[in-house]
């Protein structure tokens, strides 16, 4: 099917992994087998089975998360295509949030997907290194609106790393600075401050000891005009050059992604249908909160991939 205006896929980022994901598209769908065989193949080694049984604290790794949560995220769009066939549209946009804007290249046909498993399992393994020479963490803040929580970083030298959706930001910075930003974020009215299962401050300063080398690493890959129009987690704003699209994967490593920006730009420009595809649905609570109004419809199993097509027939004809 053609693309559609009103159609956009979105793309899962670290966070959204649990050990058990993908077994059942690896089980059910040729194309989603094809996909887990061709990432171990580049890596070298079984990260589906890590996907399928664990253990959790290895799944969890930044190293080894960031090329699972890819690779099931593309086994869940290439079994969708397959089983909806004509029913799926195309989109109109593409996005990620955070690790899923690297997701969301394989989508638009920018990197190969061995390309794009090499470079992620590459800025896993930057991020854990310029983590263990800076330390830190992530707070998700709960009820403040941006500029409180703004002003709380400035306070407590902690840094605004991701707006999610109106009333929810995350903060970024060392593990000092974040207990004293969760004190004065408490005290200037949020309802709660919940520490992040991560294991550094992405998106801040504190990982600057990464992009030289993400750089390094971005330039022995061939980058292609994108298909499809790329929204940027660093600007909210629409992509559709390949040297663009560099400049904002390393630029995203150490800005905000403008989660709740992006969105609102692609509602403004038609979307009206948000496929999030990949594991968990933290995007779709994320959207909803956005906008309400629009439809937002998950692929993230094989019972959801089964459904896709009429999910779609349905959503379309609203």
């Amino acid at each position: 099917m053609a693309a559609s205006s009103e159609i956009a896929y979105v793309f899962p980022g670290q966070g959204s992994q649990k050990v058990g994901m993908g077994a059942d598209l690896y089980a059910k769908y040729p194309s989603a087998r094809a996909v887990f065989e061709e990432v171990d193949e580049t890596l070298g080694f079984p990260l589906s089975k890590l996907c399928f049984e664990g253990p959790e604290e290895e799944l969890v790794q930044t190293i080894n998360v960031q090329p699972a949560v890819l690779a099931v995220s593309i086994a869940c769009l290439r079994a969708a295509q397959d089983a909806g066939g004509d029913s799926l549209p195309a989109p109109a946009f593409v996005a990620g949030h955070s690790l899923g804007e690297y997701t969301a290249l394989v989508a638009a046909g920018v990197l190969s997907l061995s390309d794009t498993a090499s470079l992620v399992r590459a800025r896993g393994q930057l991020m854990n290194e310029a983590g263990s020479k800076k330390p830190g963490g992530m707070l998700a803040v709960i009820g403040l609106d941006e500029k409180t929580t703004q002003e709380v970083c400035l306070q407590t030298g902690t840094h605004v790393s991701n707006i999610n959706s109106p009333g929810q930001v995350v903060i970024s910075g060392a593990e000092e600075n974040l207990a004293e930003a969760k004190k004065l974020a408490e005290a200037s009215g949020a309802r709660r401050v919940i520490p992040l299962k991560v294991s550094d401050a992405f998106h801040s300063h504190l990982m600057e000891p990464a992009v030289d080398g993400l750089t390094a690493a971005i330039s022995g890959f061939t980058f292609r005009k994108p298909s499809v129009p790329l929204v940027a987690n660093v600007t909210g704003e629409t992509l559709t050059a390949a040297e663009a699209i560099k400049r904002e994967l390393i630029d995203q490593l150490i800005s905000c992604v403008q989660w709740q920006r992006s969105v609102e730009n692609m509602i403004a420009a038609g979307v009206t249908t948000f496929f999030e595809i990949g594991p968990g649905q933290v995007l779709t609570g994320l959207i909803k909160r956005i906008n309400p109004k629009v439809q937002v419809l998950n692929i993230c199993d094989a019972e959801t991939v089964g459904q896709a097509g009429e999910r779609t027939r349905r959503a379309l004809s609203l």
